[in-house]
């Protein structure tokens, strides 16, 4: 029963949980760029320095603004607050996962229609199914192969 209540608190505490930065920036009047940093933690001693995990900005931020806006709002972040130099704020893991994978897909998209359909699918996605495919693009030799199955997938006309 110790064993069990042990292993309860370290599954519960802060520390064994890899730790998130959202960072603004504001280019420009309606030119916003938003990036996910993984910070050093005690889980994650390979991270030494922060390492940029995904960013979006302009057009294909401004397309998705009001998901993104929600999980912030979610998560208790605000980014109609934040100077103009940039800021960082803490995210917990569950809204920066599915923010990292979905700004990492949609960088390189230009189809509206296919940005959509890709954005929902991510918003439908369990904090598990969203790691493993961020984990994928991140890791892997070619990511790219990883995010184009993933928008093929995402964007089947079958898949509904």
């Amino acid at each position: 029963m110790r064993v069990l209540r042990l292993q309860e608190d370290f599954m519960a505490t802060p520390r064994t949980l890899p730790k998130y930065e959202l960072r603004a920036r504001r280019h420009g009047p309606g030119d916003t760029e938003l990036e996910i940093w993984q910070m050093p933690s005690a889980s994650t001693p390979q991270i030494s320095t922060p390492h940029r995990v995904a960013g979006l900005r302009g057009r294909n931020l401004e397309l998705v603004e009001n998901r993104v806006l929600k999980r912030l709002k979610a998560a208790g972040i605000r980014i109609d607050i934040l100077p103009i130099e940039g800021m960082g704020s803490s995210i917990p893991e569950e809204s920066a996962l599915p923010l990292a994978l979905l700004f990492r897909t949609l960088a390189p998209m230009r189809s509206r229609d296919a940005m959509r359909l890709v954005s929902e699918g991510i918003d439908e996605m369990s904090r598990e199914e969203a790691a493993y495919w961020l984990g994928m693009a991140v890791h892997r030799r070619n990511p790219r192969r990883v995010l184009t199955a993933l928008r093929v997938l995402l964007t089947d006309p079958k898949r509904k």
